[in-house]
């Protein structure tokens, strides 16, 4: 099932950020200003499936958004939510079934059957689909990037994002930082950092007897013979060539992961 995409439209308040909360285990939520051209520009990019506006706080909201909605987006179903004082002051501008009120106070529960009823989905089959994702999200092997490159790091990120859980550190100091935090199945290290260079970083892992079977993987922009026989001196799980190509690397690290661990070297 496609996830459907909601359009949250309001204060930021404690509110609007339990309503975010909750729905983003189901839908698309992105979050936008009650100002009608802002909420104009976000309908033009996101292309919602429903709009959700909350009239908390919004004694004074811009009630040209209700106009917009009804004449240029009148395929795109409203659900407003506010106590009986709140939406009385706009009613008159709902424009026949496109926009439904909920009267505050409402259980989120209550939200989502609405969203459900007005896109015409089987709520019971969307929760089961969120929690079978939250349990893949859950059961994802975890991978450790470390590079003091920010571009580097964010495309690394978006290679393995869909397979793994990836977290990320800019030197060998945040890396260990991480690791302390979350213990990571597999580590992608930098060979070129300053300060504490991949080398380094690498002698910090396996120093302490907990970490020293994680399987790091080196990435290295330098190709030459001295380098990498320096590289594969240091015996790690494996290198690549920056940049390295996405399907070689998932290659790479499915088959490292799903081999058990050769820990003879590393207790010698």
């Amino acid at each position: 099932m496609e996830m459907k995409k909601i359009l949250l439209v309001g204060k930021f308040n404690t509110v609007m950020k339990q309503t975010n909360t909750f729905l983003s285990q189901f839908f698309h939520v992105q979050l936008c200003s009650e100002n009608t051209d802002v909420l104009d520009g976000m309908l033009k990019i996101v292309n919602p499936d429903l709009v959700l506006i909350s009239l908390i706080g919004t004694y004074n909201i811009d009630t040209s958004i209700f106009f917009l909605l009804s004449d240029r987006y009148p395929h795109i179903p409203v659900l407003t939510i506010g106590t009986k004082e709140e939406s009385s002051a706009f009613f008159k501008y709902y424009e026949d079934s496109q926009f439904e009120n909920l009267i505050r106070p409402v259980e989120n529960t209550m939200i989502m059957e609405a969203i459900c009823r007005r896109l015409d989905i089987n709520g019971r089959e969307l929760e089961k689909t969120a929690a079978e994702e939250k349990k893949h999200e859950l059961n994802k092997k975890r991978i450790l990037v470390v590079d003091d490159n920010g571009t580097a790091l964010r495309t690394m990120k978006a290679m393995l994002a869909e397979q793994y859980d990836v977290a990320l550190a800019i030197s060998g100091a945040q890396a260990m930082t991480s690791i302390g935090k979350k213990r990571p199945d597999l580590i992608l290290l930098d060979y070129e950092m300053p300060v504490c260079d991949g080398k380094m970083t690498l002698e910090m892992i396996r120093s302490d007897d907990e970490l020293k079977n994680i399987p790091v993987v080196f990435l290295t922009a330098i190709n030459d013979r001295a380098n990498i026989e320096a590289v594969l001196k240091l015996k790690p799980a494996g290198y690549f060539l920056k940049p390295a190509v996405k399907e070689r690397l998932l290659a790479e690290i499915n088959r490292i992961l799903a081999s058990p661990p050769d820990t003879s070297e590393l207790s010698e």
